[in-house]
Parts: C-alpha cells; structure tokens; sequence
C-alpha cells in the first residue's frame, strides 16, 4: 500500500501562500492540496530550510533517508547541496530517487538497497537520519531503531514519522484489510509507544507534533470510493478536497486546521537528537 506521507512528499513545493484564493473552478489535485497542508503544518519550509520545523538542512550535512520512498524528502535535502544516502529495501525506488536528484545540487548521493538488518554503513556517518512512515512495517523496531542510532553522528538530529492512532483506528473497521497486513501496517503505535521506542533507542526527544486531519478524512473516504491511488478521481474525495481548499483559504483556515489536526491526525512526528558522549 502507498504511504500517503510518501505520496504526501513526491513534490517538494514552493512556500505556500495560504491567503490565495484558488478560482471554484478549478479541479483540486489531492496531492497538491495535501502539500500545502504539509507546509502549513511545518514541512519544506525554504526560507529556513528546514524539511520539518526543528530539522534544518545544510550544505555540509549528511543525510541519511531509511525509506526513501519516493524521494522527495531527500529532494528538499539535495536542494540545499547537501550528501545524500538513500536507502530503501526496493531497489526500483533507490534508482527512481537517485535520477531524481540528478537535477539537485547535492555534493553526492549514495544509493544502499537493504532491509537495515543491519544497514551496511559505519557507524557515526550522518548528521540527519530521515525515517517517516516506516517503523509500523517493520518487524523489530527497536532493532530498527539502534540501527538507525548507530549510523548517526553524536549530535545527529533525526526526523521520525509513524501514522497517529487516532486515524488508524478510525479506519480499522473501513479500510481494506490488507492496509493492517504485512506488508502495510502490522502495528499501530500509540503516542507514548512511539516517544518510549525513540527514548530506549538512545535518543533525546526534542520535539513531538501531529498533524494531516484532511488525510485522515481523505483516507476513509478512499476506501468508500473504491479508486486507485494513482488516479483517485471520485466525487467524494473531489468534494472532499473542494471543501478544504475553501477552508484552508477561509480567514481562520490555518487555525481551523491546528484544531482539527489536533483530534484526529495522519501521522505523528518526532525530532531527536543522538547525545553527544563528553
């Protein structure tokens, strides 16, 4: 099943300017909708190059995506010159990455295909570690984690991502049953689950968020809709997407959405550092 952060993260988009207005008239895609969700929710931020709030990218940075997915985290990161290691268990998406940031000024890219068990780099090699919406897949996520510790450089500040039980379990009863089978979701991770795995790994929390109440909605209408994800062309999701453009674009758009992300979320995320031993 397509991570919807993943397809959520295919683009990376320009600062979005939520005071727009978007004619009635024209179609919403879904996905761009999705990234200006994202934006106002913290991501790809370009004016201080932070991929996330609290996750700032350099140009001397190595960064590290477990997951890469369809790259577009490591694409905001290529664009601001710095290394990049894609690793991902399918090889297809290593490959469709690294063309992709064929066009970044990143100072290299180096591809791993591996399934971290364990992952085939030295110890202490980058200075940000990327995972999102990987752990609920994986078999052994505490020996999932210590890798991804491992690799890191002491100081490493590392950005996690895992769906938020408030939309799993909103869809236990509607989404198709595979969506909870390996290998999709075999685990949904409740909120202290998912800081106390960060914490035993060795990592110090320094900021956890939540947000993506229009996926988690967009979701469940998704399976009623019977489509396909890479054409998700049906009345009820175009509705859908229609009623939250106008209420992002709506004079308290942005804090309707804090409040809404805020009951029910998509996914939740984690910035951590790796503690520097003196």
């Amino acid at each position: 099943m397509l991570s919807l952060l993943k397809k959520l993260t295919s683009g990376t988009p320009a600062p979005v300017q939520p005071e727009t207005q978007t004619p009635a008239s024209v179609k919403v895609d879904p996905y761009m909708l999705g990234l200006q969700d994202a934006v106002l929710s913290g991501w790809f931020n370009q004016q201080t190059n932070e991929l996330f709030k609290g996750f700032e990218i350099r140009a001397d940075d190595i960064v590290l995506d477990v997951g890469c997915g369809d790259g577009g985290n490591v694409h905001f990161c290529g664009m601001r010159g710095a290394k990049i290691i894609i690793a991902d268990i399918d090889a297809a998406k290593v490959e469709a990455t690294r063309q992709r940031l064929s066009d970044t000024p990143a100072r290299e890219v180096q591809c791993v295909v591996s399934d971290c068990n364990p992952l085939p780099l030295a110890d202490g090699t980058a200075t940000r570690v990327v995972s999102t919406e990987v752990i609920e897949h994986v078999d052994d996520p505490a020996q999932f984690l210590s890798e991804l510790v491992r690799v890191g450089k002491p100081g490493a500040l590392y950005l996690l991502s895992v769906p938020h039980p408030s939309s799993e379990n909103l869809q236990k009863d509607i989404a198709a049953p595979e969506y909870f089978q390996k290998p999709n979701h075999i685990r949904v991770i409740s909120e202290e689950q998912f800081k106390q795995m960060v914490s035993d790994a060795g990592l110090e929390v320094l900021s956890h968020d939540q947000y993506g109440f229009y996926w988690s909605l967009w979701m469940m209408l998704f399976w009623e809709a019977k489509v396909d994800f890479a054409n998700p062309d049906h009345p009820l999701l175009n509705h859908w997407a229609d009623t939250w453009r106008a209420v992002l674009e709506s004079p308290r758009g942005a804090v309707i959405k804090q409040a809404l992300d805020a009951v029910v979320a998509k996914s939740q995320v984690i910035i951590a550092r790796k503690p520097v031993v003196e």
